[in-house]
């Protein structure tokens, strides 16, 4: 069975991939800060019938990164390693006149630093798989300019540069950056707590990054709604 690691798994979009891709025979290392519902969304996704790994722990941790790929290795390899945990930088956003430096410290550190220390950490196994593929979950605001997501779309805007230059590095893998859209998630929930405007769930989402897979087009940077629309 492939493999995949996927960060930021308790909840929101990292479940819902986890789910989506259970329920088509991937096993799974799972990894979020909070070990409560970490715990739990690994038994929901362990009741597909598949192998799950849950490790809680920081991505900022390098010990933590060496044994999210040790437990991928474990179940057989690493065949899609999906970045997919996020800071803000400040919660609520605010500014950047206000944006504390620390704050963007934080989100670049576990928006880009991680993202690419993990890389690191499982390239070997990745360039070992027959469909070794890294998926960073990016975000309009690295492309788009919206008043209080500066710190936040800095650190997106430099993934999707990392993800991009990876793809020419490591021409035998693929490489996408995606952009989910808006979505009604605790991250977003968290940087502007007084929209509460309808958002699509993130397991309406998880099917563009299934048709990534099932189709495998270039390394390059895909828009979730884009790939939604081409499937009706």
């Amino acid at each position: 069975m492939p493999v995949a690691i996927i960060t930021g798994a308790s909840k929101g979009l990292g479940l819902a991939l986890a789910e989506a891709l259970a329920g088509r025979g991937w096993d799974l290392v799972l990894d979020a800060r909070d070990p409560v519902p970490l715990a739990e969304a690994a038994g929901l996704v362990s009741a597909r019938g598949t192998r799950v790994t849950a490790l809680p722990g920081d991505v900022t941790d390098a010990g933590h990164r060496a044994e999210l790929v040790a437990a991928a290795w474990r179940l057989g390899g690493v065949d899609l390693l999906v970045h997919n945990a996020s800071a803000l930088g400040a919660e609520p956003l605010v500014g950047l006149e206000e944006l504390p430096l620390e704050g963007l410290r934080r989100a670049l550190e576990v928006n880009v630093v991680a993202a690419l220390g993990l890389v690191q950490e499982a390239l070997p196994l990745l360039r070992a798989s027959r469909a070794g593929t890294v998926i960073a979950v990016s975000s309009d605001a690295a492309a788009e300019a919206y008043e209080t997501w500066g710190g936040y779309g800095a650190s997106k805007a430099a993934l999707d540069q990392l993800a991009a230059v990876l793809a020419v590095e490591e021409p035998g893998l693929r490489v996408w950056a995606v952009d989910p859209g808006d979505m009604a998630t605790d991250l977003y929930a968290a940087a502007v707590p007084d929209d509460d405007g309808p958002r699509p769930d993130p397991a309406d989402v998880a099917p563009a990054f299934l048709r990534l897979l099932e189709e495998r087009p270039v390394s390059g940077r895909y828009a979730a709604p884009a790939l939604l629309e081409g499937r009706r």
